[in-house]
């Protein structure tokens, strides 16, 4: 084995913000955030489907932004502030946006559904009232095998009227 290779399989550790919480872990240099997530800090929310940043299932919410976490490095995510599924519910209840999907049945099997939650949660973060034109673009960017996006577009529409509701009221 070269010095090299050695190098390559060296452990770093890695502090972040996961879910408000400051939370440390070790990875090697190629150990995808996904993984590290999932694997050294327990976030089993983030699912990880096609690897290459097609499908949406691994979608955090990274520094503010939904991201794909299979596409980078948990290196690379030194210092971030990550928001995974587990931020969106107190543990005992779901938040609008889940109950939304559960009355709309926008889940099957479940699989994709945390990260089109992430996704749909900073898509409403920075649009309050998209139209059902923005949520069907915004849903583009995921893939789900088991349901169709009726259900999910709906959910998300309610839980963005709900929103504006009430903070008009």
């Amino acid at each position: 084995m070269t010095a090299a290779l050695r190098k390559g399989d060296q452990r770093h550790r890695i502090e972040l913000t996961v879910n408000g919480r400051r939370r440390m872990g070790e990875a090697t240099p190629r150990t995808l955030l996904s993984d590290f997530l999932r694997h050294e800090l327990g976030c089993f929310g983030v699912h990880v489907g096609c690897e290459h940043g097609v499908c949406g299932a691994c979608t955090i919410i990274r520094d503010g932004y939904a991201q794909r976490s299979c596409t980078q490095y948990a290196i690379q995510a030194e210092g971030a502030e990550i928001r995974t599924v587990e931020s969106l519910s107190d543990g005992a209840d779901l938040n609008p946006l889940q109950a939304a999907f559960r009355r709309h049945h926008a889940l099957q099997c479940g699989f994709c559904t945390p990260g089109i939650l992430m996704s749909a949660t900073e898509f409403l973060e920075r649009n309050p009232a998209p139209t059902e034109r923005e949520v069907r673009d915004m849903l583009s960017g995921h893939i789900c095998r088991c349901t169709d996006y009726h259900g999910m577009v709906q959910a998300i529409l309610e839980a963005a009227g709900k929103r504006t509701e009430e903070k008009g009221s």
